[in-house]
């Protein structure tokens, strides 16, 4: 059954940044309370990973309440409707970036459902592998679904289980023996805050306090700053956590069962450079990268420059590393997210001079190192190069502080046709010339996976042709259950 409405206007992506799919966010308190502006700030310091929509239920004693919406938490959460949410003890937040379904609201979240046993509000980032063949499973007993997003499966899967069990996080439990993928979750039942990580913890998830006592999970460390929580530990790879009025319980019986597979993007890009995750700093993580570039790839050179803004901190390490002058090269319009919306391709085009612009007496008669976390299609990398050139710079030396992108990721970022990824279908010496500079390197697969201050944690590196730590979907398009609405539908129309 397709429900959704039409779609509006996907914001034109960067070829230089990926896009990774959510945030979450949820508190329990043991009195009611304005639970919906902590996830409101929560929320705003998460948008980063997630500009599409935003949406928060909170539950006062089992009574929910809900909104979601498409745009960015300001845009969805006025000071007015947000008022509309009201007191409760729990609450639960989301922002998303979409890799499976289009950018329409009914694939916004948290989801609400209402079954035989309960409510549950539920807020997913992650991708499943098994999405497709869970769903036919449960369209053909009957299910019906709203949106066109593998959560829903998720939230189908948990409801299936809780009519068979005696509590949602032994629903929980169950269930992950059948999803399969990425997913941190976080779940409100009428009485209860649950946080789940899936046994090879793609996405971060962790936990912190409130001065009052307050449970808080959310995707980062930045979002506890954020609303003056302290953070506790991070959920393990496999963990189900739950709070109530009881207290906090763990339940680790999915845990050690998979290797640990953080995303190693999490610490090149996705996450703000303030948070921590897995016990490493990002923002270390950043100047660690770039350090170990300066080793693999030295270069005589003036200035290093980094790209605003998750290249900025590699910049850092590079120069220290190297020993050649840091330089802000570019100044960065603060007023254009990343939810920019070109109208016409001539304005595309010209998007990174809105963006960016070269800040000429560091970069004039000067060789320059630029540090940018990765390439792409190599399109928007090539403008900024240009910008360069034009103001002066008389050398461009590259260094990327990721290795090349030559295979899709099935686990919440958008890398879904490997086709279209310049690294494979050129050299990098080709790519050099493509792009227009005087050297290029990027940082190996064997020192990317020492980014973290933390050994014991484990990446997927699946993107950089590492392997797949699961099996991989049969389709892995970001809209393949769209297609396959539209499919049921001509054949019903046969």
């Amino acid at each position: 059954m397709n429900n959704t409405v039409p779609s509006l206007n996907r914001p034109v992506l960067s070829d230089r940044h990926l896009h990774e799919e959510c945030g979450v966010f949820g508190v329990y308190s043991e009195t009611t309370q304005d639970v919906a502006s902590l996830a409101y700030y929560a929320l705003y310091a998460l948008q980063h990973r997630g500009q599409e929509s935003a949406g928060i239920v909170v539950n006062d004693d089992g009574l929910f309440t809900s909104y979601r919406d498409i745009g960015l938490v300001n845009e969805v959460f006025p000071a007015g409707r947000l008022a509309t949410l009201g007191a409760g003890n729990i609450a639960v937040g989301h922002v998303r970036y979409g890799t499976t379904g289009i950018t329409d609201r009914n694939n916004a979240q948290p989801i609400v459902v209402n079954h035989r046993k309960g409510r549950m509000a539920l807020a997913h980032n992650g991708n499943l592998v098994n999405s497709q063949e869970l769903r036919e499973e449960l369209e053909s007993r009957g299910s019906i679904f709203q949106s066109t997003t593998d959560s829903e499966v998720i939230a189908h899967i948990i409801v299936q289980e809780r009519l068979t069990h005696a509590s949602i996080e032994e629903a929980v439990s169950a269930a992950m023996e059948r999803i399969v993928g990425a997913y941190s979750l976080v779940i409100s039942s009428p009485s209860k805050l649950i946080a789940v990580r899936d046994p090879h913890g793609f996405r971060p998830l962790c936990m912190g306090r409130m001065k009052d006592g307050s449970v808080v999970f959310t995707s980062e460390t930045c979002a506890l700053d954020a609303i003056g929580a302290r953070f506790e530990r991070d959920i393990l790879p496999g963990e189900i956590v739950v709070a109530d009025k009881s207290g906090v319980k763990s339940d680790t019986s999915h845990c050690g069962k998979e290797p640990k597979c953080l995303c190693v993007f999490e610490f090149i890009y996705f996450a703000r450079p303030d948070s921590v995750i897995d016990g490493s700093s990002v923002h270390v993580a950043r100047q660690r990268a770039g350090a170990f570039l300066a080793l693999e790839h030295p270069v005589q050179a003036d200035v290093v420059v980094g790209v605003p803004d998750s290249g900025l901190d590699a910049a850092l390490g590079y120069a220290r590393q190297s020993g050649i002058p840091y330089g802000m090269g570019f100044i960065k319009n603060k007023y254009i997210g990343r939810t920019f919306i070109s109208p016409t391709q001539a304005m595309r085009e010209n998007e990174v001079n809105i963006k960016l612009n070269p800040i000429r007496s560091v970069v004039e008669g000067k060789r320059v190192v630029l540090i940018d976390d990765s390439i792409v299609r190599g399109t928007t990398c090539r403008r900024t190069i240009d910008l360069l050139r034009k103001a002066g710079a008389k050398e461009i030396h590259m260094r990327v502080s990721a290795p090349p992108f030559v295979a899709a990721c099935y686990y919440g970022t958008d890398i879904d046709d490997p086709s279209k990824l310049i690294a494979n279908n050129h050299s990098v010496d080709e790519i050099a010339e493509i792009i227009g500079v005087d050297s290029l390197g990027y940082l190996s697969r064997e020192d990317v996976v020492k980014l973290a201050d933390n050994t014991e944690c484990g990446f997927c590196t699946a993107c950089f042709g590492g392997g797949y730590p699961t099996a991989v979907p049969k389709c892995g398009g970001k809209n393949r259950f769209e297609c396959k609405i539209s499919e049921k539908e001509k054949n019903a129309h046969a």
